[in-house]
C-alpha cells in the first residue's frame, strides 16, 4: 500500500456518528472497531465507542476516527482543521452544502482575493472545514 496521508478525528462520544455522516457525505466504505470488539480489557462505558474508524471514498479519499480514549484530553474542533480541494465545482461544491448544513460557516464560500473559491465551516460534530476550488474549476 502506498504511503497517505488523511485527517484523524477524535470525538467526545459520537465518533460512530460522526462517520456515518461523513459517508453519507462522500460514500465509500466505512469500517468501524469498537473497544469490545478488538478482544482486550474494554474500558469501563467504551464498550460500544469507536476505538477506531476508517472511511475509503471511491474518489481516493480516506478519513480516520475514533472516540477519544479515557484520561486523554480532546479539545474539539480547535486543533486541526480538514481541507478539501480541487477543481470540480460542482463536486466540491455538493461537498460544502452538506459539511456546512446544520453546522456555522465561517467563511461563505465565494471567490477570495487568490483567485479560488473558498470557505470554512464548523459542521454539526464540531469539525472545521476548508474546501478551496481552484480558479480553473470556479
Amino acid at each position: 500500500m502506498a504511503s497517505r496521508l488523511n485527517p484523524y478525528l477524535s470525538f467526545a462520544g459520537d465518533a460512530k456518528q460522526a462517520m456515518e455522516f461523513y459517508k453519507s457525505v462522500f460514500g465509500g466504505d466505512l469500517s468501524v472497531n469498537t473497544y469490545s470488539s478488538i478482544g482486550s480489557e474494554t474500558p469501563p462505558g467504551y464498550a460500544d465507542k469507536v476505538m477506531h474508524g476508517m472511511l475509503e471514498a471511491p474518489n481516493g479519499f480516506t478519513l480516520m476516527g475514533a472516540d477519544n480514549p479515557p484520561g486523554m484530553e480532546l479539545k474539539q474542533g480547535n486543533n486541526f482543521s480538514v481541507s478539501l480541494s480541487g477543481d470540480d465545482a460542482d463536486e466540491l461544491r455538493g461537498y460544502w452544502e452538506k459539511l456546512s448544513s446544520g453546522g456555522n460557516v465561517a467563511v461563505p464560500l465565494e471567490k477570495q482575493m487568490w483567485g479560488d473559491v473558498f470557505g470554512m465551516c464548523t459542521d454539526k460534530f464540531g469539525i472545521v472545514w476548508m474546501v478551496n476550488i481552484s480558479a480553473t474549476g470556479a
